[in-house]
């Protein structure tokens, strides 16, 4: 007997090594395989060959390859702005490409992203050539792009998303209440709406002011801009979106001009076709990501713009496991520094698309934002939003160069503590404490906080403010007093933000790059591009089971995932923020 347990534990324990082994291997495998995946290979398209912009899944500034989506069966749904952009640029330019052809799924992204791409089409129907769009359904998002194009077709029972612009904010006051949990705000900032969910049951007059005023701005860009591309009228473009029209069949759609035609998949294909010349079978296209490599004619200059990204929510060193999403860290800083080093970078593009974050990691970017300064230009190129935080280490920049419907501004700051005093009581829970100094216990959640501590920490809020707007002003060449009063933690678009002075310009990354171009002297250069964010395959050594964990537990969540993450994100933020007030919601 004591022979066959130990056979069996033999047995129990080789198969565990084996499947640690396998695991590990399979985690080696698929890191050499995504990375020789992402080295770009030089394309050369065949004649009559038309550009396909398949619009599914969500749009970033750049895209992160994640090679456990392959090992999970997940469908890789991330779209890169950077990557459509150049293909949309060497189609123009290549003789073999005839046109485009963009067709509409599940697609997500910002008014300022779609921007660009809508920008960079415009652009390319210069050279004559042809722009399709097809869509089973258009999202919002996806016919704000596809409206730019030459003919835009719905199939005869699909429909069109366009129902106007919405933002709804979850309060969580009562329920915190019901738990006996208090939190306690600290903040400067008439409009920071961030700590609103914690203290109020609706939006105060000053949030709705500030929602109500970018909403619209944008809404208003978006309507004129389809109202133009399809020769309508903006009163048109309301017509279809106030009488829900949305949910009727696409027959509304063509009646109000927003369609030309009714065409299965198949027709709106064979179109396609016969315009690019083809006469095979079915129609053949060529994707993004062999047309961002076709292989251009770089210049023989040897001075070269660095184009840094710096994508995602602002954070401290140590981030959450259960996010996959990009994140800003003092990787910024560091890069920062090893371009201000390189003689050969003669310009640096700083591009921003975040919400904030950190006020700690926002001083250190912003430091060597400035340090930089001092040695070469550096301009920010602002995404589809560049607030608190991401403005915060956009303001010491040479120039700033936002989007028309960028967010912007929202210069404030906050913390927030908990008070479970109420939930002790609740559950009959008690605790004691010995200490050596007067404040030794600050931030004991078991017990209400005392004025004198409560003082301490509102004197830290209002320094931290003072610091940020001292910031502000020194980086626009204005006073104080003058930022305070755009401050305040109100959010502006771009349009407004370049009246108040705290935008330079209005353009995309392209706009940034010429500027930058111009500040440093240069007439022929080549671009590097350098990605500052946290990268999957980077971070993937240091934590791989972290990552593993993570993919098993969205797999067996499903869609409450997000809550979960939600939940882990705010445990983790530090106590004193400078963050957008809220989530912005993609078209």
């Amino acid at each position: 007997m004591k022979q066959f347990f130990k056979m069996m534990f033999a047995s129990a324990l080789g198969a565990i090594l084996a499947a640690g082994l396998l695991i590990t291997l399979s985690i080696f495998l698929l890191i050499g395989i995504s990375a020789s995946m992402s080295q770009p290979t030089a394309f050369s398209p065949s004649s009559n060959s038309v550009l396909k912009i398949a619009l599914n899944g969500a749009l970033s500034d750049q895209k992160t390859d994640n090679p456990y989506a392959m090992l999970l069966g997940e469908e890789d749904t991330e779209l890169s702005l950077t990557d459509i952009l150049k293909a949309i640029k060497e189609a123009k330019n290549s003789d073999n490409i005839k046109g485009i052809y963009i067709e509409a799924g599940n697609f997500s992204a910002g008014s300022s992203s779609i921007d660009a791409i809508r920008r960079a089409i415009t652009d390319f129907k210069e050279s004559g050539k042809f722009v399709v769009a097809y869509g089973d359904q258009y999202t919002q998002g996806s016919y704000y792009l596809a409206s730019v194009a030459d003919k835009v077709y719905i199939n005869p029972q699909g429909a069109l998303l366009l129902t106007g612009m919405s933002s709804q904010t979850m309060f969580y006051k009562g329920l915190l209440n019901k738990l006996g949990v208090e939190m306690l705000i600290f903040k400067v900032g008439t409009y920071k709406g961030a700590v609103e969910p914690f203290m109020l049951d609706k939006l105060s007059d000053a949030n709705r002011e500030q929602i109500s005023s970018y909403m619209n701005g944008i809404w208003d860009n978006i309507t004129a801009d389809i109202a133009k591309s399809r020769k309508i009228t903006v009163e048109d473009v309301n017509h279809y979106a106030d009488q829900g029209f949305a949910i009727a069949l696409p027959e509304k759609a063509l009646e109000c001009g927003l369609v030309d035609e009714l065409k299965y998949k198949p027709e709106a294909e064979e179109y396609v076709k016969d315009l690019a010349g083809q006469t095979d079978k079915k129609l053949k296209t060529v994707g993004v990501d062999k047309v961002r490599n076709i292989k251009s004619k770089e210049g023989k200059s040897k001075n070269k713009i660095a184009v840094l990204y710096a994508e995602g929510e602002i954070t401290e060193a140590v981030t959450s496991p259960y996010s996959m999403d990009k994140s800003i860290t003092e990787k910024v800083a560091k890069e920062l520094i090893k371009l201000k080093e390189d003689e050969s970078i003669k310009a640096v593009v700083l591009r921003v698309n975040s919400p904030g974050g950190s006020a700690f990691t926002s001083e250190q970017i912003w430091k060597q934002v400035l340090e930089l300064k001092k040695v070469k230009p550096i301009v920010v190129s602002m995404g589809d939003v560049a607030a608190s935080g991401g403005y915060y280490i956009s303001c010491a920049a040479n120039k700033i160069v936002a989007e028309p419907n960028t967010l912007t501004g929202s210069i404030g700051i906050f913390g927030m503590f908990p008070n479970m005093t109420g939930l002790f009581n609740k559950v009959a829970l008690t605790t004691d404490v010995v200490k050596t100094n007067t404040y030794a216990d600050l931030g004991d959640v078991s017990r209400p906080m005392r004025e004198d501590e409560k003082a301490l920490i509102q004197g830290r809020i209002e320094s931290g403010y003072d610091t940020f707007i001292t910031r502000c002003a020194d980086g626009r060449g204005m006073t104080k007093a003058a930022i305070d009063s755009i401050g305040q933690g109100r959010v502006w678009t771009g349009e407004q933000a370049i009246e108040k002075g705290l935008v330079d310009e209005l353009g995309g990354i392209e706009k940034a790059i010429a500027v930058a171009a111009k500040l440093a002297d240069l007439k022929d250069y080549n671009l590097v591009e350098v990605s500052g964010s946290k990268d999957f395959l980077k971070d993937l050594f240091e934590k791989q089971l972290d990552e593993v964990k993570l993919n098993v537990v969205k797999q067996l969540m499903g869609e409450d995932f997000e809550y979960f993450k939600t939940l882990n994100l705010i445990k983790s933020a530090p106590a004193i923020q400078t963050r957008l007030p809220y989530d912005v919601q993609p078209l």
